[in-house]
């Protein structure tokens, strides 16, 4: 294993414990299905996601972001390129090395942002798409959400979503640091904000002016479509805000309101692994 892979499984395990023990000392709502009976079941996509991941793209993200900058691939791999100690010396600066510094934060900055973007519009296309929807839907049949619905997407959609992340960070010259920076911070915040915590509601408000908070994420989760067709950020809210699918509110309250899918009840059958990956084959 890397040392990129090893920070990312750590800081991921410790979002992850950490939240679990929050959820089970301070739930938000109950599980009225059971821990046990759900947990099988979306810890085991995540497993094979990340084995299909694996068979996918061997190199990792990472790895296609190396191996761009040794090509010279992409916007970003350009600019950094064209503003060189070598090229800008020979510019009159007085001072190349720290203009390039200061473009490759920039850069590293702008490259999170666009990926978050990125993520958004992916997000919002699986929603909108009818055969993109079949896929994405499996995460939202879950009747209830926690941290480990954070981790339940189908092993398709993990795959296309690699994809499109691959062909990203290869057209932008995205760097590695960037990369991992991004990668670490997205899942992350899948499971914070599917956790089963409320934070009281002024403290949410002020959150959420920035960050998807559990309360928003679960509006998304709403059995009602115009709210689960809102709040698709991964980490900011801003997004939403800037392209008009905010929703700070539900109809019912974070307490009663209804999640998953009404024709996919909340059961152990429809919970188990099988169920769970044929579920995109089977349902309309």
């Amino acid at each position: 294993m890397d040392n990129t892979s090893l920070v990312r499984l750590s800081i991921f395990l410790g979002v992850f414990v950490l939240m679990a023990v929050f959820e089970a000392m301070l739930p938000a709502r109950q599980d009225l299905l059971g821990r046990k009976a759900r947990w099988v079941g979306n810890l085991s996509m995540v497993i094979i996601g990340a084995l299909v991941s694996r068979i996918l793209l061997p190199a990792t993200l990472v790895g296609v972001s190396i191996w761009a900058q040794q090509q010279g691939v992409g916007l970003f791999n350009f600019v950094m390129e064209a503003t060189s100690p070598e090229v800008t010396a020979t510019s009159g600066f007085q001072s190349a090395e720290s203009l390039q510094s200061l473009i490759f934060i920039s850069v590293v900055a702008l490259s999170i942002l666009l990926l978050d973007m990125i993520i958004y519009w992916q997000h919002r296309l699986f929603h909108n798409v009818p055969v993109l929807w079949r896929f994405h839907r499996m995460h939202h049949t879950d009747s209830h959400v926690d941290t480990s619905t954070g981790l339940r997407f189908h092993p398709v959609e993990i795959a296309i979503s690699l994809g499109v992340k691959a062909a990203t960070v290869a057209v932008l010259g995205v760097p590695a640091i960037a990369v991992v920076i991004f990668e670490v911070a997205l899942n992350g915040f899948a499971i914070f904000n599917h956790a089963n915590v409320r934070l009281p509601q002024q403290w949410d408000d002020r959150v959420g002016l920035v960050f998807i908070t559990q309360r928003l994420h679960r509006i998304h989760h709403s059995q009602t479509k115009s709210e689960t067709n809102s709040n698709y950020g991964a980490t900011v809210s801003w997004w939403d805000r800037l392209f008009g699918s905010f929703s700070p509110r539900a109809e019912f309250s974070d307490e009663i309101l209804p999640i998953g899918q009404k024709d996919v009840p909340g059961t152990r059958k429809n919970s188990s692994i099988s169920a769970l990956l044929c579920q995109p084959f089977k349902s309309r």
